[in-house]
């Protein structure tokens, strides 16, 4: 019989001091878990919007930069909940 041979050591799970998480530069990301049901009706009520402007639409421009803003935080809904997710 042999004597066992010592295993180096092994790091503990979790992030290493002074690493941030993914998503943590992110404001209110480290707060909890995003619910999906809530993030799906934000996004939805984001799009519903787009779409009644449609019919409206301004042909000097200003439609394209309604449309741009609310895409963009219909964006931002999904980027904050992707961040609290990806901690997992």
């Amino acid at each position: 019989m042999s004597t066992p041979t010592p295993h180096p050591q092994i790091p503990a799970p979790g992030p290493r001091p002074g690493v941030p998480m993914p998503g943590q530069h992110l404001p209110g990301a480290n707060q909890e878990f995003a619910d999906p049901q809530r993030v799906r009706a934000d996004v939805d009520a984001l799009l519903a919007e787009l779409t009644a402007g449609a019919r409206d639409s301004v042909a000097d421009g200003t439609d394209i930069v309604r449309r741009a803003r609310i895409l963009e935080q219909a964006h931002d809904v999904l980027v904050h909940a992707l961040a609290t997710v990806d901690k997992i």
